[in-house]
């Protein structure tokens, strides 16, 4: 099909056909004539004005196609622009990055440094301390033993004297309860210590020297001061010579003869020998006495002084001053000598043992 227009009106029929039209007035046709002008006109019009407006249209879109060309150019740019400010800082980010795990490394390697060296200084204190602490231990146990067996606890006073000033110049916390401990054992062997047994010694010795002295029952000779009490009234001096002959007759007669009550024949008739071997009796106890006392055995020194105390009671005179001043010497030193624990350390050895095993 072709794309001419079609016309459906009829075809003009021929000339010889078509009827003679009748004359037309002369004013109808100029009437359409002017319309048909008019119509041309304002068609005319209607045509500039489409095309003025089509213009105006043209404008505007080329107008709006330049804004929206200038407007894709800057987001473009700004796009651009963002995407090289968002590679700029991933590589901010990247090196940020870099740089916090290089400072995380060398903090972790300051770290580990710090804790070795932290861990080195605690073991060096830690082996000073345990130095210190055996050395302590072996100065108080040492002075201990030797208070045990002289009883003079004076050396395990300076040694625990000796420790506390160690732990003080160490300035060590740790070892604060063990300085405590020592301090509270030295006043405890300060406050319960006895006295020295030296004067207990002095009075054994002076009992020694004195057995020898000491008058027995069975030495007659020797009692002669008792017999003053039973002698008479001396004669004056004018007195006959009868009376004084018979004065001195009766003087002899009772040193020679002596009649009295005897309570304990044992000790009146021992013999010279027997005597002698009495007083080196005496003698051995009482140096046993003293080498118990040194030794610390307390229970066999008040035994052998028991011993000493009878045989002066009952082989000696009562009556002598000699006698009764051993008596009084005597119980003196079982007066003395009396049951004492032995010095200990329990509180700093235990503080010791604490500190040893680093708890």
């Amino acid at each position: 099909m072709s794309d001419a227009p079609v016309f459906n009106e009829p075809l003009p029929e021929p000339a010889s056909r078509a009827p003679v039209p009748a004359a037309l007035p002369l004013g109808h046709s100029a009437a359409a004539a002017l319309l048909s002008r008019l119509a041309f006109g304002l068609l005319a019009l209607v045509a500039v004005v489409a095309l003025l407006m089509a213009l105006a249209l043209w404008q505007k879109v080329s107008g709006m196609q330049e804004q929206l060309a200038r407007q894709s150019a800057d987001a473009l740019a700004q796009s651009l622009e963002a995407r090289t400010l968002a590679r700029q800082a991933q590589e901010v980010v990247r090196d940020t990055a870099a740089r916090l795990a290089l400072a995380e490394t060398r903090v972790g390697e300051v770290a580990l440094q710090r804790s070795q060296l932290e861990e080195l200084m605690q073991s060096l204190s830690r082996s000073r301390d345990e130095n210190l602490v055996v050395d302590i231990e072996a100065a108080v146990r040492l002075a201990l033993q030797q208070a045990q067996v002289t009883g003079n606890v004076q050396p395990l006073l300076a040694a625990l004297k000796a420790g506390d000033t160690r732990i003080a110049r160490a300035g060590q916390p740790r070892l604060a309860p063990l300085q405590r401990a020592m301090q509270h054992d030295a006043d405890r062997l300060r406050s319960s210590a006895s006295a020295d047994n030296g004067e207990a010694l002095q009075k054994l010795d002076e009992l020694m020297r004195m057995v020898d002295d000491l008058p027995a029952l069975n030495a007659v000779a020797a009692r002669g001061g008792g017999l003053d009490t039973l002698q008479v009234e001396p004669l004056p001096a004018n007195a006959p010579w009868w009376q004084r002959f018979l004065m001195m007759v009766r003087t002899e007669a009772r040193s020679l003869l002596r009649v009295g009550r005897i309570e304990r024949p044992e000790a009146v008739l021992l013999t010279p020998e027997q005597t002698f071997f009495l007083r080196e009796n005496l003698k051995l106890k009482l140096l046993n006495a003293r080498l118990a006392l040194l030794s610390r055995q307390v229970d066999t020194a008040r035994g052998e002084m028991a011993t000493v105390s009878a045989a002066i009671n009952r082989y000696f005179d009562p009556a002598s001053r000699r006698v009764q001043a051993a008596a009084t010497l005597v119980q003196q030193v079982q007066a003395q000598i009396r049951t004492s624990e032995p010095p200990r350390v329990d509180e700093t050895l235990a503080a010791l043992a604490t500190a040893a095993a680093g708890r």
